[in-house]
């Protein structure tokens, strides 16, 4: 049961990832790779020089790229804080030295509670989708730094 709930995130979150990577982050990538292709065009800029426009062109891309890491960190910290809340309500009601019975009792309920955590959290997954588009649709400068 838990392995199919994670699974289920599993496939949302690279669902996300994928819906971001063609909306966003290819273009970028590409106009990275053009920039640095311009930079490297310039037959008189020295080896350092060269370096420096290929290392700026680059800043962009990895912006965004972190921002939607540190976006999808903190939607999966919120997810295992939920399903660690479900854990720790379960052990409190444990006795010492719990029966079948009761443990099988206890299972079902983290069970329930996690599937409600999971469910929660992706349904949230749409909203965070849009926000970090709106957030990479400003550009460079509107990607708040990590």
């Amino acid at each position: 049961m838990i392995e199919q709930q994670r699974q289920r995130v599993e496939q949302e979150m690279t669902k996300l990832v994928d819906e971001m990577d063609r909306s966003h982050l290819r273009k970028m990538q590409a106009e990275m790779h053009r920039c640095a292709a311009m930079c490297c065009e310039e037959q008189t800029a020295s080896l350092d020089t060269v370096q420096r426009c290929v290392e700026r062109c680059s800043i962009p891309l990895t912006k965004a790229q972190k921002y939607v890491h540190t976006e999808l960190e903190g939607f999966q910290g919120r997810l295992q804080r939920c399903v660690m809340q479900c854990n720790d309500d379960v052990k409190v009601k444990m006795s010492p030295s719990p029966s079948e019975m009761e443990i099988a009792k206890y299972t079902d309920e983290f069970e329930r509670c996690a599937i409600k955590c999971v469910d929660k959290h992706i349904s949230l997954i749409p909203n965070m989708l849009k926000t970090i588009k709106s957030v990479l649709a400003k550009g460079p400068k509107g990607i708040p730094d990590a």
